[in-house]
């Protein structure tokens, strides 16, 4: 990886709150045997409601999707990327080869009809970024700076955006010094109170905040009994009410990007 000797600050405080559109594979995951269409069309009811509370905070967003998802919901993604970013997650969730790189960014093209221009590997896997220099894109978001038990270290990697092969990594934010992760299960399962604050101080200390969640964690979870329950926790109105009461707690503290424009601001 990169060298925070590499490391670019931003100017300006950038609020960058994402969301990894896919399948709802992660039933699969834990035991459930569901067909693609009911994947679907979980992360639609969650996506939809989800992008309802950014319009009632005028919070601009980027939307890492999944070619396959997006080419399932087109008339969706289409009128998401009207307001928001989209930006590639891969063309499958649950597998990714490196001809995924560029097969997605240019399916994803097509359907819009503008330039794609931002990665996220699915699960914050790593990606060779050589391999996301040729597949021609501006910035990768798959790193993720913290120990995920079961998952991966990446405790020694930069907090703070850096060059990589031409690429700008912009890592996903984490506490500045126990490098605490601010993702989606600490938004779920962190006092909230305890979670805004971190969020708060990691903005002012770093200049940018970069936040993620998932649209089918805002429908309604309880008939999948085989997903745990840190996972299922706060599902539905309760975490979108967070959600929003988030967004509106940092707003006056920075101004709402989307990762293009803050990788060109690192320019």
């Amino acid at each position: 990886m990169g060298s925070p000797n590499q490391r670019a600050t931003p100017p300006g405080r950038h609020i960058l709150f994402t969301v990894d559109v896919e399948e709802f594979d992660t039933a699969v995951e834990f035991g459930h045997n569901i067909p693609l269409s009911e994947q679907v069309a979980v992360s639609t009811r969650g996506l939809r409601l989800l992008a309802e509370r950014f319009d009632a905070v005028e919070a601009r967003t980027t939307l890492f999707t999944t070619a396959n998802y997006a080419l399932h919901e087109p008339e969706l993604v289409w009128q998401l990327a009207g307001k928001h970013e989209i930006a590639s997650h891969g063309y499958f969730h649950t597998t990714f080869e490196p001809a995924d790189l560029l097969t997605s960014r240019l399916a994803l093209e097509k359907l819009l009809n503008r330039p794609v221009t931002g990665f996220r590997r699915a699960r914050m896997g790593f990606v060779d970024p050589n391999d996301v220099e040729q597949a021609g894109y501006q910035y990768n978001s798959s790193l993720h700076p913290t120990w995920l038990p079961g998952r991966y270290n990446h405790w020694g990697e930069p907090r703070h955006p850096f060059r990589e092969a031409g690429v700008w990594q912009i890592p996903a934010s984490v506490t500045p010094t126990l490098r605490l992760p601010l993702f989606w299960l600490s938004l779920k399962n962190f006092p909230f109170a305890y979670y805004k604050q971190l969020c708060r101080q990691t903005l002012q200390a770093d200049g940018f905040l970069n936040l993620y969640v998932h649209p089918w964690e805002f429908t309604d979870l309880s008939g999948y009994e085989k997903i745990p329950a840190y996972v299922r926790r706060h599902s539905r109105e309760e975490l979108l009410d967070r959600v929003e009461a988030l967004l509106r707690y940092l707003k006056p503290q920075g101004e709402f990007s989307t990762m293009h424009e803050f990788a060109n601001s690192l320019s």
